[in-house]
């Protein structure tokens, strides 16, 4: 073989050995192949680039790694290693822009964010308690 490209498969080493996925290519690591492949099954479209299944790979993936970094760090301020579901709603309530993402979405077992209105908390002082108690008396 004289193209110096080792082990020959004609024109220029193409198609030499191992096969490289598509998210490999793309640097990412959600299914390139099988979220173009559902794009193109799902009908949303007559005709789907190979360009547009990267994409939405890369935008799932993006999403996915904000939502466990934020679930991650409500986990660690609870002194947990694992991640469960209360721990997903704490992330999403409280990051202004997840929130609006997934305003209508309801996490199962997620429970809620703990929030207790001003006007139902005791009041602070006892003497003016007892003042305002007197005004009332009549």
């Amino acid at each position: 073989n004289m193209s110096g490209k080792g082990k020959g498969k004609g024109k220029g080493g193409r198609g030499s050995g191992k096969s490289v996925s598509s998210s490999s290519k793309a640097g990412l690591q959600f299914p390139v192949a099988r979220v173009g492949r559902y794009l193109k099954k799902g009908g949303y479209s007559s005709r789907v680039g190979v360009g547009a299944g990267v994409y939405l790979a890369a935008v799932l993936e993006y999403l996915c790694a904000e939502i466990l970094e934020l679930a991650g760090n409500a986990a660690r301020d609870n002194k947990k290693t694992r991640i469960v579901p209360r721990h997903i709603t704490l992330a999403v309530k409280n990051d202004e822009e997840l929130n609006k993402l997934l305003g209508g979405v309801t996490i199962a077992s997620g429970g809620v964010l703990p929030n207790i209105h001003a006007v139902l908390l005791p009041k602070k002082s006892s003497a003016k308690m007892s003042q305002s108690s007197m005004s009332q008396e009549y």
